[in-house]
């Protein structure tokens, strides 16, 4: 059983990119051999929890990501790079925290022109933690999300031959 996990990481809950990174999981799973529904965890839901000393349903979510074997990790581009609500989720894991985790960045971006800054970023935060990232990354326009099938398609195709490996090895 691979452990699929994709986390959203949106100021908002349920926001737009929610449903793309559900349909870039699907194209993964698809491709990677991976039969489990994904389960969501969606940072949006868990707000000003994420800055309390103590919570359960972050201690939750937090097991959740480390338990995982494929981590879809979306992140709507803050400022350049990706938002100040995944880095203060992430900084909550341990060193090498993602150290069997095969992680997937996902990033959606106002200018595809400005976009190289925050797959770099997103690729260093989760090879920091441990985890062997999916290559390549994807990035997506804003006006993108609302039919990212080709786009994830695409994508998907040229990524399947090393996320395929990766997950049999880390299942």
């Amino acid at each position: 059983m691979t452990r699929f996990t994709v986390l959203v990481a949106a100021p908002r809950s349920r926001a737009s990119i929610r449903s793309t990174a559900l349909a870039a999981a699907a194209e993964i799973a698809a491709r990677a051999g991976v039969t489990e529904a994904p389960e969501v965890i969606d940072l949006g839901d868990l707000g000003p929890e994420l800055l309390a000393e103590s919570s359960a349903a972050v201690d939750g979510a937090l097991a959740r990501v480390r338990e995982s074997d494929v981590l879809l990790v979306a992140s709507p581009q803050a400022h350049g790079t990706y938002t100040g609500l995944l880095k203060v989720f992430l900084d909550r894991l341990p060193e090498l925290g993602l150290g069997h985790t095969v992680a997937v960045p996902l990033a959606v971006v106002d200018d595809l022109r400005n976009s190289h800054g925050i797959e770099e970023d997103l690729r260093i935060l989760l090879a920091d933690l441990g985890a062997w990232v999916a290559e390549p990354g994807l990035i997506l326009a804003e006006d993108e999300t609302e039919r990212p099938e080709n786009v994830l398609r695409a994508w998907a195709d040229v990524a399947a031959p090393g996320l395929r490996q990766a997950v049999s090895v880390a299942a």
